[in-house]
């Protein structure tokens, strides 16, 4: 059992003290956030004032050592009520700002806002990224009132981005997890949240901070650990998801290795929840269904084809010693394909990935090289994704992506049947060399 009191400062425990109790809290982790933070403040302060003016709320700022005034932005930050006609939470509204401690990452940030909220009994809580220029005061009572007062315990975001935004997600996170665990969580790795002060107290109980899950792991691992451990989830709708976003084609490498691996992780810990679920549904949604306006995202194909060709060519070795022969074959034939007949098939793709996790699992090789290696040929699925739908509109690319999810959930036997069989495999005497 990890010791959950090592990361709060003497300066905020005496904050704590002094405020005895709150209902609702909502995180902010932030690092060199200055240019965009101040928004997302005075959004979150609005919110809390419109839809909970009877509760007592605390806007927390984890910091990861940020030298551009971040915490200095929250703490001059707040509310225009005049402009937005409103009038303030008088004595009701607080605001905790403190760097965190830990592997530096999201999920230690997040980790300091779960044993805040432990330490002050919170009914409900919501953590929302620093860099957001779409968030608007709704998205406060969407994210906090299913858990203040619905019952439930994870309120997953759901947002509309651009259709070649959260590739990772899109290709890998959101079908897998939803094959998995049979939950349609379309944004399982978004970022802004919602949970019971339960669920933070059960987070906090688990040992996973001195793991990946401390850097970018931690909204896969949330979202499936809530899953997994039967605790009441929801989605809420939330418009558009507007922030600094991130060419697919950039090196997205260390994200993808950090996400993917939390996932195997997950997949490792909780076999006897994933292996007998068959088929997905939906989980109920929370707020106005509405279409929004996106900020375009600049693609660079030549790059990512470029990138699939020579990782097919420079990783054929590792790949021999986990990829069966007619996956590499097909690999292989692929990288010789022109732009214009760069087609790489939803059953391929899904074998790819359970290959992965199995090869994981096997400990073929260090799991860091074994998802490391991954990266090409994801490229190489987002780029015949991005030739695929060129010129479909967003509602053409959703159905695209529902048949992949069904494509996932009807190869998932594929999965089951060698997890175990691996398994055993794995225990084997080896040979010494």
């Amino acid at each position: 059992m990890a010791d959950h009191h090592i990361t709060l400062s003497g300066e905020v425990r005496a904050r704590i003290a002094e405020l005895g109790s709150v209902d609702i809290l909502v995180g902010i982790p932030s690092f060199n956030s200055a240019r965009t933070i101040g928004h997302v403040v005075r959004a979150v302060e609005a919110g809390l004032s419109k839809y909970f003016p009877g509760s007592r709320s605390l806007l927390v700022n984890s910091d990861g050592g940020s030298t551009d005034g971040t915490m200095d932005v929250v703490r001059q930050s707040g509310a225009d009520f005049d402009s937005i006609l409103l009038s303030p939470q008088d004595g009701r509204f607080h605001k905790l700002v403190t760097p965190y401690s830990g592997i530096p990452g999201k999920g230690s940030a997040f980790r300091a806002v779960f044993e805040i909220a432990r330490e002050l009994g919170v009914k409900a809580c919501a953590v929302v990224d620093s860099d957001l220029r779409s968030i608007t005061p709704e998205w406060m009572e969407l994210l906090v009132k299913p858990a203040l007062e619905e019952g439930y315990d994870y309120v997953s975001p759901y947002y509309l981005r651009h259709k070649y935004d959260g590739t990772i997600t899109n290709s890998i996170v959101y079908p897998l997890t939803r094959a998995l665990y049979g939950k349609r969580i379309r944004q399982p790795i978004g970022g802004d949240f919602g949970f019971s002060g339960r669920l933070a107290s059960f987070y906090l109980g688990k040992d996973v901070w001195e793991t990946d899950v401390a850097r970018f792991g931690i909204d896969i691992w949330m979202t499936t650990t809530a899953v997994a451990n039967g605790f009441k989830v929801c989605q809420a709708f939330l418009g558009a998801k507007i922030h600094d976003a991130k060419d697919p084609g950039a090196d997205l490498s260390a994200m993808l290795h950090q996400v993917v691996s939390s996932v195997v992780g997950l997949m490792e810990e909780y076999p006897g929840v994933w292996r007998d679920v068959a088929g997905s549904e939906p989980v109920p949604t929370y707020g106005f269904a509405y279409s929004v306006g996106l900020e375009p995202i600049h693609v660079n194909l030549d790059k990512m084809l470029e990138k699939y060709r020579m990782g097919v060519t420079d990783l054929a070795v590792l790949y021999q010693s986990f990829l069966p022969p007619d996956l590499l074959a097909f690999l292989k034939s692929l990288a010789d394909e022109p732009r214009d007949r760069f087609v790489f098939p939803d059953k391929e793709w899904v074998r790819t990935i359970f290959r992965f996790a199995l090869a994981c699992r096997r400990k073929v090789m260090s799991r860091e090289h074994i998802i490391k290696s991954l990266t090409p040929l994801y490229l190489g699925k987002v780029a015949s994704f991005v030739i695929e739908t060129w010129d479909s509109t967003a509602e053409d690319v959703e159905q695209r992506l529902e048949e992949l999810c069904l494509a996932f959930e009807r190869e998932k036997p594929y999965l089951v049947e060698r997890w175990e069989r691996k398994a055993r495999a794995s225990v084997k005497p080896r040979r010494s060399t």
